[in-house]
């Protein structure tokens, strides 16, 4: 009987063995995937949180791009009126051609105050005898505000390249099946320089530009004012390093607001921490000061029984 029992708990052991190796398996895998879960929740909670930043670092920049850099050209049609009801030769115009463009987009101001532009006229002009004979040319310009008053003026000069009647033979034989499929044209394109460095005043602001050619006997196929802003210093740099610009601006950002994110989770960590200690302390103080008063109740109830 007592050999029985010996092999019965022989045979108990091992099974009890290996049922506590696979509660400890058990426990192993359950910690194992606890702590995955926990480092995948982690991982995932500072992704976001980076993307974020990024996303609100990239915000901000562009948002200062947008609202600190002024339109870096702006370009638009030129077209002329005169009179015509007027007994002059055929080759005379009654008046001085004129043009009024306006400077507002969208109804907003294309110039930005305190930003230098220059302003320039391009001209289209027929290659013809009668320009050839023009001659120097006024081109008279005037800038009027809102309320019609005036900002600005100038008036420069300008005339064809002179072209000698060899040079004219020649470049019509050369360009002579250009000519004829209508590819180029026998024209001159001048860029006149109107303003070299034209700043808007904030308080009287350019609304519209008169453009007029001092001259009565010009031919002009087409012309266009160009207005080009002239950068320094930090625009200088935004327009002309856009992506250098960019990476330093949004890595700016993301370590401004990661160390202020930084510093108010250690904060709040530190809050976290102060808040027990100090809610046990003022506790054992209530505590203290209830006990000291009741027990000087206590006496008081005692002694004066007694003096009675």
């Amino acid at each position: 009987m007592g050999h029985k029992s010996d092999m019965r708990s022989g045979d108990g052991e091992p099974s009890a063995r290996m049922f506590g190796a696979l509660l400890g398996l058990q426990d192993a895998v359950v910690t194992w995937m606890s702590r995955a879960r926990q480092r995948v929740i982690q991982g995932f909670t500072v992704f976001s949180i980076v993307f974020l930043l990024l996303w609100i670092s990239a915000f901000l920049y562009g948002s200062f791009y947008y609202s600190y850099m002024p339109m870096a050209a702006f370009s638009t049609p030129v077209h002329y009126h005169y009179r015509t009801d007027c007994e002059s030769p055929a080759s005379f115009l009654c008046s001085y051609p004129m043009a009024n463009i306006s400077l507002m987009r969208n109804k907003k101001h294309v110039l930005t105050f305190g930003q230098a532009y220059q302003m320039s006229l391009q001209l289209d002009m027929p290659d013809s005898p009668t320009n050839q004979e023009l001659g120097m040319f006024m081109i008279k310009t005037t800038c009027f505000s809102g309320k019609g008053g005036q900002v600005a003026s100038s008036a420069r000069s300008s005339m064809l390249r002179y072209r000698s009647e060899l040079l004219r033979s020649l470049s019509t034989l050369l360009f002579l099946p250009a000519f004829l499929t209508g590819v180029s044209e026998q024209k001159q394109v001048l860029e006149v320089e109107l303003f070299s460095d034209y700043t808007d005043d904030p308080y009287l602001p350019s609304v519209t530009a008169v453009i007029e050619i001092i001259s009565n006997k010009v031919q002009i196929y087409s012309s266009q004012l160009n207005v080009h802003a002239h950068f320094t210093g930090i625009r200088y740099l935004l327009f002309n390093f856009p992506l250098l610009s960019a990476l330093v601006g949004v890595s700016s950002n993301f370590v401004f607001l990661s160390l202020l994110f930084v510093l108010s989770y250690v904060k709040l960590l530190l809050k976290e921490d102060w808040a027990p200690v100090q809610l046990r302390t003022d506790g054992g103080r209530n505590i203290n000061q209830e006990e000291h008063s009741n027990a000087a109740g206590g006496t008081a109830e005692l002694v004066g029984p007694r003096r009675m």
